[in-house]
């Protein structure tokens, strides 16, 4: 969350010339209803099914593309699987706790999993996320750290890998 996930791979699709998904938009566009709504109105059990079925019709139906994952997706349903794939080149971009905080104090009221939280909790918050998540975050295929680096530099570091 607030890592930069969309505006890289938006950058990165740009530049290789490749189309750019963006699994939460195709998740969207497929129900109708916006991430905050799902999250509402049927649970997030039901959103992270729904994201897994997505995400694999997404990576089993089409060659040649960016895909940008949500902070949660590869911590549900054994989609850091899918991140090992050969197939598939995956980069976690990490980013530090004060970074990501106070990037979501710009975004509050547009994450459903943090409109609820006062300002003064986001970093607990934050930091238990990173250290749940971190075990499936490091089954991506490569690790570029981003606090203090604008995307371009951060996407001229994944084209290296290619």
């Amino acid at each position: 969350m607030a890592s930069g996930k969309t505006t890289t791979a938006r950058l990165l699709a740009k530049k290789l010339q490749l189309p750019y998904k963006d699994l939460d938009e195709v998740i969207e566009n497929h129900t109708g209803k916006t991430i905050s709504q799902l999250f509402k109105e049927d649970g997030e059990i039901k959103f992270r099914k729904l994201e897994h079925e997505v995400l694999y019709d997404i990576v089993n139906g089409t060659e040649g593309f960016v895909l940008g994952l949500g902070g949660g997706t590869p911590s549900y349903a054994n989609n850091h699987e899918v991140l090992k794939r050969e197939d598939i080149l995956s980069v976690y971009l990490k980013t530090g706790i004060s970074e990501i905080v106070n990037r979501l104090r710009l975004q509050k009221g547009t994450r459903p999993l943090i409109d609820v939280l006062k300002d003064e909790e986001l970093d607990e918050f934050v930091g238990q996320h990173l250290f749940e998540r971190s075990y499936y975050y490091h089954h991506a295929k490569h690790v570029i750290t981003t606090d203090g680096k604008l995307p371009e530099e951060i996407t001229d570091e994944i084209i290296a890998l290619l």
